[in-house]
This record gives structure tokens, C-alpha cells and sequence, in this order.
């Protein structure tokens, strides 16, 4: 009991290495100080348990924000359901753990990357996956960084595993000097790493504006304030007429694109006017086949002159990765009698294509991702063109208030922005708003909770990062390959007493 409450402090510090606390030597420190009280445990699975619900609890804690404010449900239930959560994504440590107590603790450094990189693929995909809090996003501003462009945030997630593995066996063994050897390396390695450019030069630079209403999440949705919220778009945006790209958040335009023809006719030909390309979060819902789709459509200025907006036109995207309960709810026929947050409005949208077009404003080339969509690396990566310019992410964090989700989530897509080396331009509703280069450095960031804009000059850059050509491929084989020697290492080790 005494070494699962240690594991279970354990996880809960991992928070402070991510945004916005941003500690990141705690991740490092936490995982080597787990591997040791596996070593000491005779109850791995109940310690990998403890150590998953206490990173998981504090680190995913502000889900508690949305289920409390909007999902109608009394504060005991609604702390119940955030336990839930966390206790289901302290599975995968738990299955971590039990695995890797199959092996012999020599074996650790080599079979715990490659369990840990399967129970991680586990957690992203199943149940369409929610692998928030991968390990690889602590460090975005650590001498690992380095290493984003080449093997991604999951290739980090294993080199922290790996050198934690190996730091905790040589503790074990009192080999206390020789301990700081393996993150001494890796850290030097990235810090070798950080001095490659994998840019081939900039082509343009484009001026940006991105607007941030900061609309309260208790009235978008209400009739009265539609037109309101809209006036209020406009007026933030009318000093900006000027910029090569206007960006306005997810659903910004809080009325369904059906009933909002003549407001989007209005405003693509006054972009179209002014030289400008917009671009604004809008809910589709086709009259006809009753199918809603949470969207992103370009407007004004494109491939041409003059307006070019039609309902359902091409230059759209729709959210392919939808949000469970948010945005579909599984086992529907049963969980939305429950009410609450498994009935709320703009619960039942249909899913975008895997793959579509960039959307074009101004001649400019962007990959979408509609927030939660950011997280997903793979997805991100197979809808970037060679000739795409930004990646472009709306969100609507107002969700979660002020809790560091909003901060968690923005340190995502800066992690994209260094894997892919290319800026992302991140549009929300009322923060955090901002800009990343290349690198993943924040260019300009607009203060949350403020109804505001931010304007910027943002360099298009040509880049071929190693990770944005294979994406994880060359991960999994090496992967697959340490797999396969430490299984053979453990069958010669349990041989070796029968002799």
C-alpha cells in the first residue's frame, strides 16, 4: 500500500511538467522514481494503476470543469465521472507495468520503450483514442526537443523511457555516478540535434490576423445573441482588412450555415473587397439529409478575384476526429437517458473525410486540424502537401475555463509545429490564442479571456523534417526489432537455471 500511494504522488508531480507549469525535468524524475518501485513491488499492475490515476487525476483533472458547468450533473457525480476517466487511462500504465514485470529488470532498458509505445498506441486509438499527456509533450522545451523534427513526440516518449529504465537499474545497483549518464546523453544528443535546419529557405510572409471573441460558453448557442455575436466578429475584425489572412475560432458564427447565407455572402465579398482571405469555424447541418458537420469554410479572397462563396462549396473542411461526448456519443441509444453532459446540444455530428484538400485563402495553403484533431500526429501529417503553407487549428476551449487544459493544449500543437517544421496558426474562442513558427516557438500569443485580435507577419517556410517524410514508420521497426531481441534474451535467461 505504502509503494502505491509513492507511485500515486508520482504520477500526480508529472503534471507540473507539462504547460503551463513546464517544469520539465519533473517527467524524467518521476518515470526513473516509478521504474524503482516496480523493482521493489510485488503488485506491479496495482502499482502501475496507482502511478496512471495520479498523473492522469491531476494532469486531466480539468475535464471536471465541463462536466461540473455544463453537463448538469450534482458535484459528487460529477467528480465520480472525472475518477472514471482518469481510472480508465490509469489501464494503460497498469498493463505497462504487468508486462514488464514478465521481464528480467536486466531486460528493462530494452522491452520497456517497446511495451510502453504499445499500450501508448493502445490509449490513442481505442475508443477513437485520447492520448493527451503523451510523454513527449513535457518537453517541448528541453534540450529533447531536438529530436521532434526526426523521430516525433512518440519517439521522445521512448527515448524518456528508455533513459529512465536504465537510470533506475543502475540505482538499483548503487552505481549512483554512472546513473546520470544515460540522460546526459540523450540531452546532449538533442542539443546536437536542435543545430540541424531542416528549412530550405522562406518564401513569403504573409501578414495574419486572428480574431478572439471570447464568447461565454453559457450563451452561444442562445437565438438571441446570434446575431450579436456575429456583430461583434465584425467589429473586431474591421481594423484588420488589411491582412493577407483573417482567422476567426471553431463555430464562430454561432448560426447553422443553412440560415447564415446572406451574413456569409455579405462577408465573403467584403474579404473579397478588401483583398483579404477569411476563414471561420461555421456548424453545417443539411436540411435535407439531417447530417450536421462541425466545420471550417474559406471565404473572400482565394485562387482568384472577387467572392467565391456558394453553399457547400469546396473550400471547406469538415472534423473527421470527433470528440466522444462532445461531439458523438458512443452507446448513444442508452447513454443520452442519462442527460447532462450526454445530451448536449451539437452532440450528433457526422465525420469529415481521413483526407481533404488544404483550404485556400489568398492563395495560401493550409492543413486543418479542428482541436481535438491537433493531437493526433499521424492524421496531421497525412494531410500535408508539399505545397501546404500552414497548419491551421480552431478550438473552442471555453469548455474548460480557467483550468491548464487550454495550456496543455496549446503545447500540442507547438510540438506539431516542430515535428512538421511548419507554423501553426491557432484560433480559439476565447484563448489561448496564438502563433508558432517552424521550430515551435511561440510567435505571438493574445491574452485569454480578452475579446481581441492578434496581427502578425508569419513566414511561410519550406521544410523536409525526417518525421514529416516517414512519419513513425522507422520507429516501429527499430521498435519491433528490440522487441524481438529482448524476447530472446528473456527465453536464454529463464533457460539458463534448467543447466
Amino acid at each position: 500500500m505504502r509503494l502505491a500511494l509513492i507511485a500515486l504522488l508520482c504520477g500526480a508531480v508529472m503534471t507540473l511538467g507539462y504547460a503551463p507549469f513546464s517544469f520539465w525535468p519533473v517527467i524524467p524524475l518521476a518515470l526513473i522514481s516509478f521504474f524503482l518501485l516496480l523493482t521493489h513491488s510485488q503488485r506491479p499492475a496495482w502499482l502501475g494503476f496507482s502511478f496512471g490515476l495520479g498523473w492522469f487525476s491531476a494532469g486531466v483533472g480539468w475535464v471536471y470543469v465541463s462536466i461540473a458547468d455544463y453537463g448538469g450533473f450534482p458535484l459528487p457525480v460529477s467528480l465520480l465521472l472525472m475518477l472514471l476517466l482518469a481510472a480508465y487511462l490509469a489501464f494503460y500504465p497498469m498493463l505497462f507495468a504487468s508486462l514488464l514485470a514478465r521481464f528480467s529488470p536486466v531486460l528493462w532498458p530494452l522491452a520497456a520503450p517497446v511495451l510502453w509505445a504499445l499500450c501508448e498506441f493502445l490509449r490513442g486509438h481505442l475508443l477513437t483514442g485520447f492520448p493527451w499527456l503523451a510523454l513527449g509533450y513535457s518537453q517541448i522545451d528541453s534540450p529533447l526537443a531536438g529530436w521532434l523534427p526526426v523521430i516525433g513526440q512518440a519517439g521522445i516518449s521512448v527515448l524518456l523511457i528508455i533513459g529512465a529504465a536504465a537510470t533506475a537499474g543502475l540505482l538499483s545497483k548503487r552505481r549512483y555516478v554512472t546513473a546520470v549518464t544515460p540522460f546526459a546523453i540523450l540531452l546532449l544528443s538533442g542539443l546536437a540535434v536542435q543545430q540541424v535546419s531542416w528549412q530550405s529557405g522562406t518564401l513569403s510572409t504573409p501578414k495574419i490576423t486572428l480574431v478572439q471573441g471570447n464568447i461565454a460558453q453559457s450563451i452561444r448557442w442562445q437565438p438571441e445573441t446570434e446575431q450579436p455575436t456575429m456583430d461583434k466578429y465584425l467589429a473586431l475584425t474591421e481594423p484588420h482588412w488589411e491582412s493577407d489572412i483573417i482567422i476567426w475560432p471553431e463555430a464562430a458564427i454561432p448560426r447553422i450555415e443553412p440560415l447564415a447565407q446572406q451574413f456569409l455572402v455579405d462577408l465573403d465579398k467584403r474579404a473579397a473587397d478588401e483583398h483579404s482571405g477569411l476563414i471561420t469555424g461555421i456548424l453545417n447541418y443539411n436540411l435535407d439529409s439531417r447530417e450536421a458537420f462541425n466545420g471550417v469554410i474559406a471565404l473572400g479572397a482565394t485562387t482568384g478575384d472577387g467572392p467565391s462563396y456558394l453553399y457547400e462549396h469546396n473550400n471547406r473542411y469538415y472534423k473527421h476526429h470527433l470528440l466522444p461526448i462532445g461531439e458523438f456519443v458512443p452507446f448513444e441509444s442508452w447513454l443520452r437517458k442519462l442527460g447532462g453532459i450526454f445530451d448536449l446540444a451539437w452532440s450528433s455530428f457526422q465525420r469529415g473525410d481521413y483526407l481533404q484538400p488544404d483550404l485556400i485563402a489568398k492563395q495560401y495553403r493550409l492543413t486543418t486540424a479542428l482541436c481535438y484533431e491537433i493531437l493526433f500526429a499521424e492524421q496531421v501529417r497525412d494531410n500535408l502537401k508539399s505545397d501546404t503553407d500552414f497548419i491551421l487549428t480552431l478550438s473552442n476551449d471555453a469548455w474548460f475555463g480557467h483550468s491548464h487544459g487550454p495550456h496543455q493544449h496549446l503545447e500540442i500543437a507547438r510540438v506539431r509545429a516542430a515535428e512538421f517544421g511548419i507554423a501553426v496558426l491557432r484560433a480559439t474562442n476565447n484563448g489561448l490564442t496564438a502563433m508558432i513558427d517552424a521550430q515551435g516557438k511561440i510567435i505571438a500569443k493574445a491574452p485569454a479571456f480578452e475579446a481581441t485580435t492578434l496581427s502578425q507577419d508569419v513566414p511561410v517556410v519550406r521544410t523536409d523534417t525526417p518525421y514529416r517524410r516517414f512519419g513513425d514508420a522507422p520507429l516501429w521497426l527499430l521498435l519491433g526489432l528490440a522487441g524481438i531481441i529482448a524476447l530472446g534474451l528473456q527465453r536464454t535467461i529463464r533457460r539458463r537455471p534448467s543447466h
